[in-house]
C-alpha cells in the first residue's frame, strides 16, 4: 500500500522533531503494511515552508536510516502547497515538489475557506500538465457547509484526498460521515495518512480502510488505493463522475 500524504521529516514542519521519530514513524508505517511513503512537508504555509532541497537531503538521509535497520519502507519527495496566486511559478521553478516527482501536485487550501482564485489557479496548473490533488477537502470547513463547491473544483480538473484518520473517526464523526460522502460522490480520488506523529496525528491508514469496509464500500477503497499506485507511476488515474445526492446533505450538519 502507498500513502500519498504524510509529515515524515524531522524538525521542519508540524512533524518529528527528530531524526528517531521520524524512523519510528516510518517502522509504525511499515507495521501498518505501506510499503511506499510520499513525503509531504508544509510548503507556502502561514507558518512552515519547507525548501525544496531539505527535502532531498532528509529523504536521502531517511533511506539510509532505513536501510541500515531493514525497514521495508520506501519515501519518495512531495511537498503538501497551500494554495497561493504564485503557486504555478513555484513548481515551474522546482522550489516546491509535485508528489514522487509526477505531474501530482497535493495542494491545500485554507481551513475555513475556498479563496476566490482557486479555479484559475486550477486552469493555470492544468495547463502546465500539472493535476492538484486538493488535501483533505473533508475538514474544509466551506466545503462541510456546502459540498457542492469542491465538486465545481473536480469539474475544473482537480482532485481530492480523503484522509485515513477523517475516516476512522478521529476528527468526529461529523468530519467522518462528510469523508464518507463524499467518497460515495465520487469526489476523493485518493487516499492519505496525513501523519503526523505516532500518538497525536497517527497513521490510521488500515482502520480508515476497515471503516470503509464496514460500510460496504470496498470497491471504493480498492480504487483509492489503485490511485494512489498510478500517482507513483504517474499514470492517470481511474476516476468516475460525480454525483452528489438530491437531498441537500450538507443541511445535516
Amino acid at each position: 500500500m502507498i500513502d500519498i500524504h504524510s509529515h515524515i521529516l524531522y524538525g521542519v514542519d508540524d512533524g518529528p522533531k527528530h531524526v528517531e521519530e521520524s524512523i519510528a514513524m516510518l517502522e509504525a508505517a511499515a507495521n501498518e503494511g505501506i510499503t511506499e511513503v510520499i513525503s509531504t512537508s508544509h510548503a507556502s504555509h502561514p507558518q512552515f515552508d519547507v525548501p525544496s532541497n531539505v527535502v532531498i537531503e532528509q529523504i536521502h538521509e531517511l533511506k539510509k536510516e532505513l536501510d541500515n535497520r531493514q525497514i521495508p519502507v520506501s519515501i519518495h519527495v512531495g511537498h503538501e502547497v497551500r494554495i497561493s496566486e504564485n503557486i504555478v511559478e513555484r513548481c515551474l521553478t522546482g522550489e516546491v515538489h509535485c508528489l514522487a516527482n509526477s505531474n501530482y501536485l497535493l495542494m491545500e487550501l485554507p481551513s475555513n475557506s475556498i479563496p476566490l482564485y482557486t479555479k484559475n489557479i486550477i486552469r493555470e496548473l492544468l495547463l502546465h500538465d500539472i493535476i492538484p490533488i486538493i488535501a483533505h477537502p473533508e475538514r474544509n470547513k466551506a466545503i462541510a457547509e456546502k459540498p457542492e463547491r469542491l465538486e465545481r473544483l473536480i469539474r475544473e480538473g482537480a482532485l481530492a484526498q480523503v484522509t485515513a484518520g477523517s475516516l476512522a473517526g478521529f476528527f468526529g464523526k461529523k468530519v467522518q460521515q462528510l469523508a464518507l460522502d463524499l467518497v460515495r460522490a465520487n469526489l476523493v480520488h485518493t487516499y492519505g495518512s496525513d501523519a503526523h506523529h505516532l500518538t497525536a496525528r497517527p497513521f490510521l491508514f488500515k482502520e480508515g480502510l476497515s471503516f470503509l469496509e464496514k460500510k460496504k464500500e470496498l470497491d471504493s477503497a480498492d480504487l483509492l488505493l489503485e490511485n494512489n499506485a498510478r500517482i507513483i507511476a504517474n499514470r492517470p488515474l481511474i476516476l468516475y463522475e460525480p454525483e452528489l445526492p438530491k437531498r441537500k446533505w450538507w443541511k445535516l450538519f
